[in-house]
């Protein structure tokens, strides 16, 4: 292993990018390498490290996204699907890791992610917390030890400018769900409802999309049966810990053979 790994953020003058700019400045065998935006965005040129309030990094952010990909170890990315298809096949010719937390991808967006990891180590996550993945780790367990009369909601919460609904946590916490009664999520799923739907079909997984405010992240998962409930319930209250944690996925990274992961991986979840 180097003594240093360089990662390079992709979108590194949004919000997001700065918070991961300035956690990898603050991790100890992690140096930022690299920083890009798209043609046209304000702060390109900038110092990423003096934008992001972590100090002077010496790390321009530039245009030129395929040269910082081919100059760094890892690259991280919390852009939009059509974006991170494009850096998934940057990654795999330039022979590092990629660690993606976009949600609402597409089959096309996967499947470029998949064609990367036959070359490269990738990382996907619809959420990068630990706590949210310990959360889809035990919303397995619950629904696979429940019987089907008890019905499962989801109830999410964000603020006011994410453009998709039902989130990606959300929709992987269905999925946990679904693992766990051996069902097939895309069956069972209901992600609205609207006028007169009539009664709840049994074994049905439910969502409810809330959206306000500045809400980084809320999200509940509700076991309802007859005289009792189990409510399963994350908050985030800093968007530092999606930042911290694709940033201890892309330590993880180091080292390791080409392949698809998950957070379950880089936490030792499945082990």
């Amino acid at each position: 292993m180097t003594d240093q790994l360089k990662i390079g953020i992709v979108g590194a003058a949004g919000r997001m990018g700065r918070m991961l700019v300035q956690v990898v400045s603050e991790t100890e065998c992690c140096v930022l390498a690299g920083a890009s935006e798209v043609d046209g965005a304000p702060h390109v040129g900038m110092d990423a490290g003096l934008l992001a309030g972590a100090g002077e990094s010496g790390v321009l952010i530039t245009t030129d996204t395929a040269a910082m990909f081919a100059g760094v170890d890892a690259v991280i990315d919390f852009t939009v699907p059509a974006a991170t298809a494009i850096h998934a096949g940057l990654a795999a010719e330039a022979g590092c890791a990629l660690i993606a937390g976009t949600t609402g991808l597409e089959e096309p967006h996967r499947t470029a992610l998949h064609e990367a990891a036959k070359r490269v180590p990738v990382v996907w996550a619809s959420n990068m917390s630990s706590g949210v993945n310990l959360m889809f780790a035990i919303t397995e367990r619950v629904a696979r030890a429940l019987d089907p009369d008890f019905d499962i909601e989801i109830v999410e919460m964000h603020h006011k400018h994410k453009v998709d609904a039902p989130s990606g946590t959300a929709l992987s916490l269905g999925e946990a769900a679904a693992r766990g009664r051996d069902v097939d999520f895309d069956s069972e799923k209901i992600l609205s409802r609207e006028g007169i739907t009539g009664a709840r079909e049994r074994g049905k997984i439910g969502f409810a999309t809330l959206r306000g405010g500045d809400v980084v992240g809320e999200h509940s998962v509700i076991f309802a049966g007859a005289g009792e409930r189990i409510e399963l319930t994350h908050r985030a209250t800093d968007r530092g810990i999606f930042a911290r944690g694709a940033v201890r996925a892309a330590r993880w990274t180091e080292g390791r053979a080409p392949g698809f992961y998950a957070m379950a991986d880089v936490l030792g979840l499945d082990d």
